[in-house]
Parts: C-alpha cells; structure tokens; sequence
C-alpha cells in the first residue's frame, strides 16, 4: 500500500515538474498558453502586467484559480482524487515560482509542440494514477464521467476561450500557435489517459466473496462470480467477471493486492459492450 500511494505521489510531483517547465521554457517566452487554468493563470498574468502593470506570477495565481474546482472536486470526483490534485497544484505552484523563466528556441512552432507535449504527458500520467494537475483536469475529469466520452475532448472545448482571448488581446497567430499547443496536449493526454476505453477483468480467488465486497465499496460495477477449479491443484475457486473502464484498471489492481494478492488476474482489451454500463450519476438496479 505504501508503495503504491508513494509512486502516485511520486508521478504526481514528476507531472507538476513537467508542467512547470512547459511554461517557464517553453510557452512563457513565446506568448502561447498552456491548457487549463496553468494557460489561464499565464494569460491573466500577462494582461495584468502589459495592460495594468500590476506582476502576479503565474504560479501563485494557478494556485488561487484552482481553490473553488478543489471544493467542487472534493464533492464531485473524490477526497482521495482532490487531496493528490492539491499536493499537485502546490508543487507547480512551487516549481513555476523557483525555475527560471528561459527561452530556449525563438521558433514559436517548437515551443508550442515541445511545451504541449510536456504538458500533456505532465496531466496525462497524472490522471492515469488517479490524480490531476488541478483547475481543469477537474471540471474535464467530471463531465467525462458523466458523459463517458474522453477526457481530450473537454480539454479542447473548455481551452476554447484561453485561444480566444489569446487572439483578442494579442496577435491572432499567438491564438493558432496556442491551439497547436492545446492539440498536442489534448493528443498526448488521450494516448496515456484512455479512460473511456473498456477492458475486461478475469480474477481467480480463494476469496470471492472478499473481494466483491472489497471492489463495491469502491466501485460501483456489476460482477458476475462463475465456480472454477485449478486444473493441476484440482482446488475449489471463483472467477470474478467485471467490465471496468481503464481509467478504474489502476484502483482494482490496488483492491486486488490489498484483498487477495495471491489472485490471478486476466485483463482484455473489450472492444464493445451491449447492454446497461453504468455511467456516472446512474445507479445499478
């Protein structure tokens, strides 16, 4: 167990780390934004400064913009989920404040793929643990679990108004540099983070009726519990059949560790489903 919170924090602080350098050394110097509310925290900085002359770092107000989505992440995806997001938000926050903000190459287009590639694989390993890099991952991470459709495609509808603004209030070519960066970061994010996808888990135990009660107090997911017995031990066991997301991979192979770590566990890629899979807000009957 210690392990397994150790390496999600771990990845946590690693996804933080690359965010912050995608903006201090990459999109910052080049006037392209970021996703999510590290691009908004970014644009209102560099409004503030070049209109008002008034210097809020980026850092400090990432970390005020993602205060009232923790709230709403704490009622909405999960105390476990918004804790790891605030240590990630913190350690952005710290890391944006202590790395320099340099400029690495004067060609905008690298800086827009390079920045949106580090960020992607920052939220996208972030989110494949169970965790987020705050603000938007929050708000994108609860409308895919109610509409089950991947998460990518809410980052590119919610960025819609950072690309916006970035046209209005600068060049219009910092709008489509900012939405090749967005592409990318969505891009990546849904090659790692493919939650929507369903996969098929086969799990023989001694102890079936531990396990199922251990998995539905965690997961809401019908099971279906067949008899099977080991060919070579000839011993009595159980097949635990569910259907799960891939996103929910990471949580069953940490319920199954902590139940039963002597299971043996067979996972499928499934390409279809037919029939009730419970989507976020419904009930099994």
């Amino acid at each position: 167990m210690f392990f397994i919170e150790a390496k999600r924090i771990a990845v946590v602080i690693l996804g933080s780390l690359l965010v912050a350098v995608s903006l201090n050394f990459f999109l910052i110097s080049a006037n392209v934004y970021a996703s999510g509310f590290a691009g908004a925290a970014q644009l209102v900085s560099s409004v503030l400064t070049d209109h008002l002359n008034i210097t809020i770092s980026t850092g400090v107000l990432l970390l005020l913009f993602n205060i009232p989505v923790f709230i709403l992440g704490w009622f909405k995806v999960g105390k476990g989920f918004t804790i790891y997001s605030i240590v990630s938000v913190a350690c952005a926050t710290f890391f944006l404040e202590v790395l320099p903000v340099r400029s690495i190459s004067s060609d905008i287009l690298l800086n827009a793929v390079f920045g949106g590639v580090l960020a992607g694989v920052g939220i996208g390993f972030s989110l494949k643990l169970g965790a987020s890099t705050g603000g938007m991952d929050i708000v994108a991470m609860i409308l895919s679990r109610m509409q089950d459709k991947p998460i990518g495609v809410y980052f590119l509808i919610l960025n819609g108004i950072i690309i916006a603004f970035a046209g209005i209030l600068y060049e219009p070519e910092n709008a489509l540099y900012t939405m090749v960066a967005l592409y990318v970061t969505t891009s990546v994010i849904d090659m790692i983070h493919t939650r929507h996808e369903k996969v098929t888990a086969m799990i023989i135990t001694k102890q079936a009726d531990d396990l199922q009660q251990a998995i539905h107090r965690q997961m809401v997911r019908g099971i279906t519990i067949l008899p099977a017995k080991g060919a070579y031990s000839k011993e009595d066991k159980n097949m635990l059949y569910v259907v799960i997301t891939r996103y929910e991979l990471y949580d069953l192979e940490r319920i199954i560790n902590e139940t039963d770590p002597q299971a043996f566990t067979n996972i499928v890629q499934t390409v279809g489903i037919f029939g009730f899979f419970r989507k976020e807000g419904e009930k099994l009957a």
